[in-house]
């Protein structure tokens, strides 16, 4: 058993759009500035919000999700990433406080914050609002037990008057203290796009957003006694999960530019842990595709860069010529999409790799979105058949044209995939699929792929052997004839 003592805080709201992710990211950056080690997670499936977390903290932010890892995970995946640090570990949550997935809240923030023995900061959205969000505030302290809400912080706050009735309003019916109040910043719009933040990648002044954040909270905020809070907890006990050892010597590619960014750090971990060697390719840049065992491509936005990616066609004709020869690809969401025939998007239509049967449109909706649960009914690379697997889907796309003798992996009982209940199909040694999954949630996933990937090192080693084997001979032959 291990056992961390590090300081830690759950950071959550009464909903989504509450301003928690402002918060946390100008909480972890001043933080930060005062000389503090700041450790961040990010409570339920996302990728968008981590980076953000990421950057601002200098260090890699980790998921946390209860829907697809077991309680004895989590506590394992933050002893891992904390044991025998200093600093704080601050941990945003998703969505509100007490909401999950069925009437109990099961999977929620509060449920989070209790694994963890880890107090709460709640982030209170103050528009349009007075006295009423001391109510809530004392229903949360009611309705989940074990939760400790250890202080507030109100934003949107727009005038002293406002801030006064709030503050003390909650101070006196639940004894919980207000910690800052944030002002409505004006001219301050963060961009968006249609799965939220734009990614931190693709923002020209991400550093900009973070010192404005970082200087908001550090004059509003007592950052003094939201450390005090933090150092309030009691010790966390667990133990760690740890891969096989380190066995396998193999090159696993992973595209990794402004394509594709969507990369769980577990998961590149997960594969290191097991021996491999992670190439780092852009997509958008790398022009021929190196000696590789195996190919990663995880999910992001190919449609916004789909100019670039149709124009690199030496990439995409060394890619199709790779899976034709076998190399294991698995795919996700984004990297599904780069594997197809084409992007058909506003109006356009780019050519993508074209190893795939299918092509793919992206549309003004959501295709799918939410946690997926399915199970493996059919033969791949890898995966053992009958393995439940879970994951999550969030996509704008849709495969169309596609031909009638696709075959896929899973079989869904929750999630949308390609529709009808099908995600992950299957061409040769490729896996492409719609659904996300996380190392740690899906442990036979790191195991699975860096296995294809020795097991193509070994084939292409094999047929190298046998046809010097055959040369040689043919060399003896020609020189017992006499030839040249």
């Amino acid at each position: 058993m291990k056992k961390s003592k590090i300081s830690r805080l759950v950071i959550s709201a009464q909903r989504g759009g509450a301003g928690k992710t402002l918060c946390t990211l100008g909480l972890l950056a001043a933080l930060k500035a005062q000389g503090q080690r700041v450790i961040p997670f990010k409570k339920g499936p996302d990728y968008i919000d981590a980076g953000w977390l990421s950057f601002a903290a200098g260090s890699p932010c980790y998921n946390l999700d209860p829907f697809f890892m077991s309680e004895q995970t989590i506590v394992s995946s933050f002893l891992a990433h904390t044991l025998d640090k200093e600093g704080i570990a601050i941990v945003e949550g998703n969505r509100g406080l007490l909401d999950g997935v069925d009437l109990e809240g099961t999977c929620s923030t509060a449920q989070l914050a209790r694994l963890l023995k880890a107090p709460v900061l709640l982030v209170l959205d103050c528009t349009k609002v007075t006295r009423t969000l001391a109510a809530f505030v004392k229903g949360c302290l009611v309705l989940e037990e074990g939760v400790h809400i250890g202080g507030v912080i109100l934003n949107h706050v727009v005038r002293a008057r406002h801030e006064h009735i709030i503050r003390h309003s909650i101070e006196y019916y639940t004894g919980v203290p207000v910690l800052g109040a944030l002002p409505r910043l004006k001219n301050f719009v963060f961009p968006m796009r249609h799965l939220g933040l734009l990614p931190w990648q693709e923002h020209h002044d991400g550093a900009q957003i973070v010192h404005l954040l970082r200087d908001v909270l550090a004059e509003n905020v007592d950052l003094e006694r939201i450390k005090t809070l933090s150092q309030q907890v009691a010790p966390l006990e667990g133990k760690l999960f740890q891969y096989p050892r380190a066995r396998y010597q193999v090159r696993i590619g992973v595209f990794r530019d402004a394509a594709f960014q969507f990369y769980y750090p577990e998961n590149i971990e997960a594969l290191r842990s097991l021996g491999a060697e992670v190439v780092e390719l852009n997509a958008l840049e790398t022009r021929t595709l190196p000696e590789l065992d195996a190919l990663y491509i995880g999910g992001g936005f190919p449609e916004t860069q789909a100019d670039i990616l149709a124009d690199n066609i030496s990439l995409r004709q060394d890619l199709r010529e790779a899976v034709e020869a076998g190399l294991p690809v698995y795919a996700e969401c984004g990297g599904l999409m780069f594997l197809g025939r084409s992007i058909l998007w506003r109006g356009k239509s780019y050519p993508m790799v074209g190893a795939l049967p299918v092509d793919f449109e992206v549309c003004e909706r959501p295709q799918g979105h939410g946690y997926v649960v399915g199970q493996v009914v059919a033969p791949n690379p890898f995966y053992p058949q009958g393995l439940l697997v879970k994951g999550h889907e969030f996509h704008y796309s849709r495969p169309v044209n596609g031909d009638n003798d696709l075959c896929f992996a899973f079989k869904l009982e929750k999630g949308y995939g390609f529709g009808a209940r099908y995600d992950g199909l299957i061409y040769r040694n490729v896996l492409g699929a719609y659904t996300h999954v996380h190392a740690l949630g899906l442990k036979e996933w790191a195991l699975g792929l860096v296995e294809a990937a020795e097991r193509f090192k070994e084939r292409n080693f094999t047929l190298h052997q046998d046809g010097k084997a055959v040369e040689e001979e043919d060399n003896k032959q020609l020189s017992a004839s006499g030839g040249h």
